[in-house]
């Protein structure tokens, strides 16, 4: 009363075609018998090769019909004669078919070694590729190393020909802060300066800065002073001409002071 579902087709589970017995009278032979040999998946169903075995062998069976007795010395001879004359047949027939099963190898054989040499050549390619690209690789770290080297030795023969009576100089500070890419303004990392570093050290976090809250009673607490200025105009503390323009030696004195301070 219960239905049952498997896992499995019905071609999974296929057996061999049913072969049901059978009884052969006395002194008949069939010839169906001659193909018990033939079974499913080898020679059944039957093919061109397997109707060709069948032809040759009611050939067989009409010849060996048509074979005379053996009660006379002639029908004695011309008993062997036909006999050896099919011998002959069945060897010429059965080098046909050795000639056949060896082309048949050998294109097989051919088809192997195409196979083989084509992915012989795809690994040669493959492994030809990857030398490629560890001497592309090698040959740009290469290129790299002669770059990094020749920047370093350009920088050591400009510090030189600065130099060239090789005399030690004193620091010049004031050269220094004069010249905006000295090691004053822009050091380098290579001297073991990072400005990436703590780039945010100096940010000012502040709740009076920060809130709307904090930046209305920082506004309460500043006193009226702060927001009523009174400015007076700074005395010009260099030497002043009679047109009114201050002198080179005024301005130089003015830099040296705020570079000492």
């Amino acid at each position: 009363t219960l239905g049952t579902q498997t896992d499995y087709r019905d071609g999974e589970a296929q057996t061999d075609p049913y072969s049901p017995e059978y009884v052969v009278h006395s002194g008949s032979v069939p010839e169906i018998l001659t193909l018990a040999t033939l079974t499913w998946g080898r020679g059944l169903p039957a093919g061109q090769a397997e109707m060709e075995i069948i032809d040759r062998i009611r050939e067989k069976r009409a010849w060996e019909a048509a074979l005379p007795p053996m009660d006379s010395p002639s029908n004695t001879a011309k008993r062997l004669k036909m006999m050896e004359a099919m011998e002959r047949k069945e060897w010429a027939y059965r080098e046909e078919e050795i000639d056949k099963l060896q082309k048949v190898q050998l294109e097989v054989f051919r088809k192997l070694l195409q196979r083989r040499e084509e992915n012989q050549n795809e690994l040669n390619a493959i492994r030809l590729y990857n030398q490629w690209q560890n001497h592309q690789k090698a040959k740009e770290e290469k290129i790299r190393k002669i770059q990094r080297d020749c920047a370093l030795m350009l920088r050591k023969l400009i510090a030189k020909s600065k130099n060239l009576m090789g005399k030690l100089e004193r620091r010049d500070i004031i050269k220094e802060y004069n010249d905006f890419s000295s090691q004053t303004y822009a050091p380098l990392s290579r001297m073991g300066f990072f400005p990436d570093n703590n780039s945010d050290y100096y940010a000012v976090k502040n709740f009076y800065l920060n809130t709307f809250a904090g930046l209305c009673e920082l506004e309460k607490s500043v006193p009226d002073s702060v927001s009523q200025l009174k400015i007076k105009a700074p005395k010009p503390k260099c030497t002043i001409t009679k047109t009114g323009y201050i002198k080179k030696a005024g301005r130089l004195d003015a830099v040296l002071t705020q570079v000492h301070q």
